[in-house]
């Protein structure tokens, strides 16, 4: 469990600075947080299985490609139904556990922001690691999904030739892996290019939105806080010595740059607006910058493009010159 070491607040237009540790590795639920410690981990513990079938996703081209150049050919064309359809059924668990993720997160949003966000961070530390790992998870699930277009183009192939089936065949609809409604869901998922990302972001502004006993400052602020602390985490090296796997510090910076981006899709100006105090975004850039590896890449190009302000004109220069 970790201990809150300090909160210094700042100058007045100034970012604040949150400065505490949380225990990402070895945090434990109290008894005040074991109720939604559970409901949230039992969705949780599969996150791991789900990263990696996603990311051995190997896809049904070269069968499609056969079937596509050879439309006369029944073989192959049975040939490619009969190796998308599995797939299909992959895809179809990748979406009914982003829905399992959509349900749990309002659970931990209330367990993290019915009170002074602050204070739940620094206590409830294993709610703020399921936090963490969600908002991991999150960018993580993306990253693989964007960069493997065998996802969408193997659906896509599903849904053409089931309707073309179908024309054909009225009881074709009876052999599909997937019905028509949760097919039309599905497509508008995987049509967009950081489906999870979406998800979470429009959970949290449909929170935010219907939450009337807790003020939308206590969620938006749970998100730059979680931010900042992360970045402090990240800058100071007296943290890294607590760190048992190197793998912490990266986490670090997934969660720190989700944080931003969730933030940035809910709060009324954004992360990046002069007007916001609340998140330090040229010290958030650095912190991705500042501990290199495979992933910073892709955690900087996350800022750049899936998140909705940073082009206003309201974002100071020396951010835009950062991520340039």
């Amino acid at each position: 469990m970790g201990n809150l070491l300090q909160v210094l607040g700042s100058d007045k237009g100034k970012s604040p600075v949150h400065d505490f540790y949380i225990d990402f590795e070895k945090a434990e639920a109290t008894a005040e947080e074991k109720d939604i410690y559970d409901r949230v981990q039992a969705v949780l513990e599969r996150s791991d299985g789900i990263l990696e079938e996603l990311g051995g996703y190997a896809g049904a081209n070269a069968e499609i490609a056969a079937g596509i150049s050879n439309p006369k050919d029944e073989a192959k064309q049975t040939a490619a139904w009969d190796a998308v359809c599995p797939l299909v059924g992959k895809l179809k668990s990748f979406w009914d556990y982003s829905m399992e993720m959509e349900a749990i997160l309002p659970v931990l949003l209330v367990g993290l922001c019915s009170e002074a966000p602050e204070t739940a961070l620094a206590t409830k530390q294993a709610l703020a690691k399921q936090m963490a790992q969600v908002l991991s998870f999150v960018l993580k699930f993306d990253d693989l999904k964007m960069n493997n277009p065998s996802v969408q183009n193997d659906f896509s192939y599903y849904r053409r030739t089931l309707s073309r089936m179908k024309m054909k065949d009225a009881d074709a609809a009876a052999r599909a892996v997937v019905n028509d409604e949760q097919a039309n869901r599905m497509s508008l998922f995987y049509a967009y290019p950081t489906p999870l990302l979406r998800c979470i972001s429009e959970t949290t502004t449909k929170f935010v939105a219907e939450s009337k006993a807790i003020p939308v400052e206590n969620t938006t602020d749970c998100l730059a806080i979680m931010c900042t602390v992360c970045r402090v985490m990240i800058e100071t090296p007296e943290y890294h010595s607590r760190f048992a796997e190197p793998e912490t510090l990266f986490f670090c910076q997934r969660v720190m740059v989700a944080a931003v981006i969730v933030y940035d899709h809910v709060h009324a100006v954004g992360a990046f607006s002069k007007k916001n105090k609340a998140i330090d975004m040229v010290r958030t850039v650095k912190a991705v910058k500042m501990h290199s590896n495979p992933a910073s890449a892709g955690l900087l190009n996350a800022l750049r493009f899936t998140t909705k302000n940073l082009q206003h004109e309201d974002t100071s220069k020396s951010v835009k010159t950062l991520l340039a």
